[in-house]
């Protein structure tokens, strides 16, 4: 009370020693000094305090008692709820809730124990559903296969090897081939002048191409494992057979920057294209091609694809596509001899892409580790099929599980000869697709034996029951035993074009480009006048 009363004093006395040529201002201070002296409340001194500083344009802000001794101020309660929110939040979305749930519900091995032959027998579609969550939480958060004893083990992929595989698929749909294949490319072998250059290996080519397949960890962008064709201590095992395709390539089965670039253009273009552009650079009608004319044949091919299209040379890292006239390469020898004085028929080149595709074939084939009898489950089989059809991860989880629960007990697997016949049969898928059409307009329905047919007089080749059944798993919705047509076509034909055609961009700039040019030729009304 003492030190207000003080206060207020100082601030009358200041008042009155101002020079002010107002009086009014000196009475009320006179008159706030007595108040204050005559009176002991406190609410006088305050009412003292605003009178004299009503007219001194530094006005003292008066609080009262608040943050008195400069006391913390107390936390609303709404800002305190609205900060645990956020934390909550941050919690939630950084957690692995797929691992939280394995280790708080454990499953149990199927091993452990046997049920009574009747219980299995009244409890046999609960124990399906029991069996088909399990296969689902498997597929989610599997990976890679490794044996184990003789079965199959699936390496659970966590939060971070998903997020890892998200971005390689997004660099494979939308980045440059210079970056796909600095990405993916895992060899660098030295040259001279102390410079490298890089190379992939046939596996690394189908990784580049394979949605889903993560890179090795220690391997990434411009991130490479040295290694010396001429160090004796040293072998790369490619895995490959002796007459492999890429052999022919030269560079010890290595694939440059300009094999990439030539071998995903065979691979993305059909038998028929190639046939046409053969005959339309065949000047004189004779049904081969020297160098010159089968550059401009490769030149006019890539330049058609999304592939061709983003393309840019970088000489910074060595990654530009060299011509193939001039360049003394295994592949250019392959073609046209040791001194580029040969001719090329459309046979041999066609036959150099059918063996092309053979190989990436039978390494995908290879991937998924087949048995001691070499056949691949009829899941994997499923999985090779779906790689590319561009579906949410519950719908191709649900087609999966079909096939799992459909060949749990009885399944056979599926041979090597097997599948290679039934992607021979999906090379001709344009026209699988024109006889499949004329049944459904005449109203007959796809059965099993319809597609077996059409893969006879279509594509000359036999498909086994087991595999059409597979197929017919696949895509039978409603299980009736018809084909849905629109989407296995449509599926089978991302398949085969391994999701190549696909444009390398968002289509903004395509878009943006198309307005610009529509506003430059659009001319005004008023000019037309």
């Amino acid at each position: 009370m003492s030190v207000l009363r003080f206060l207020v004093t100082r601030q009358a006395l200041a008042a009155l020693s101002r020079p002010t040529s107002i009086n009014l201002l000196q009475n009320r201070a006179q008159v706030a000094l007595a108040s204050t002296l005559a009176s002991n409340s406190t609410n006088s001194c305050l009412k003292a305090a605003t009178t004299i500083c009503d007219g001194n344009p530094c006005q003292m802000q008066i609080r009262g008692h608040k943050r008195f001794g400069h006391q913390q101020e107390k936390t609303p309660q709404v800002t305190k709820y609205f900060h645990g929110l956020i934390l909550s939040l941050f919690i939630i979305s950084v957690l692995d809730w797929g691992k939280v749930k394995r280790l708080l519900m454990p499953k149990v091995d199927a091993d452990y124990g046997q049920r009574p032959s009747s219980a299995a027998g009244v409890n046999g579609e609960d124990s399906s559903d029991d069996s088909e969550s399990d296969d689902s939480d498997e597929d989610e958060s599997s990976g890679g296969l490794h044996l184990h004893e003789g079965k199959k083990i699936r390496e659970k992929v966590g939060f971070r090897e998903r997020k890892i595989i998200e971005y390689e698929n997004r660099i494979r749909q939308f980045s440059t081939p210079d970056k796909v294949f600095r990405y993916f490319a895992t060899i660098q072998v030295p040259v001279a002048d102390d410079r490298h250059e890089v190379y992939m290996t046939p596996t690394d080519f189908l990784t580049s191409m394979t949605p889903g397949m993560k890179q090795p960890d220690g391997l990434g962008l411009d991130q490479y494992r040295r290694y010396d064709p001429k160090s004796v201590g040293e072998q790369l095992n490619l895995h490959l057979e002796k007459n492999s395709i890429f052999y022919k390539l030269g560079s010890y089965g290595l694939i440059t920057f300009s094999d990439y670039i030539f071998l995903l253009t065979v691979l993305s273009i059909s038998r028929r294209h190639f046939e046409i552009a053969f005959r339309m650079f065949d000047l004189n009608g004779d049904g081969d091609v020297d160098c010159e004319e089968f550059e401009m044949v490769a030149t006019l091919v890539r330049s058609q694809t999304s592939m061709g299209t983003r393309h840019r040379d970088h000489a910074n890292t060595g990654n530009t596509f060299k011509s193939l006239k001039g360049v003394n390469s295994a592949l250019i020898t392959y073609f046209f001899g040791p001194n580029m004085d040969e001719k090329l028929t459309i046979e041999k080149f066609l036959d150099f892409q059918e063996q092309l595709q053979r190989e990436i074939l039978s390494l995908e084939f290879e991937r998924k580790e087949p048995n001691d009898d070499g056949n691949i489950t009829e899941a994997d089989f499923a999985e090779l099929l779906l790689a590319y059809a561009g579906y949410p991860l519950k719908k191709k989880q649900k087609k999966l599980k079909r096939v799992k629960r459909r060949f749990r007990d009885h399944g056979t697997g599926i041979s090597k000869q097997d599948y290679l016949d039934f992607f021979h049969f999906l090379n001709n898928i344009n026209d699988v697709d024109t006889a499949l059409t004329f049944y459904h307009i005449a109203g007959a329905s796809i059965d099993q034996q319809t597609l077996q047919h059409v893969a006879k007089t279509v594509a000359l080749v036999n498909l086994s029951d087991h595999v059409v059944d597979v197929v017919f798993t696949i895509f039978d919705e409603n299980n009736d035993n018809q084909l849905s047509n629109k989407e296995f076509i449509s599926v089978m034909k991302n398949r085969v074009q391994r999701g190549l055609e696909k444009p390398k961009d968002t289509g903004f700039l395509k878009m943006m480009r198309s307005v610009f040019k529509c506003a430059k030729e659009t001319k005004p009304v008023l000019l037309d006048i």
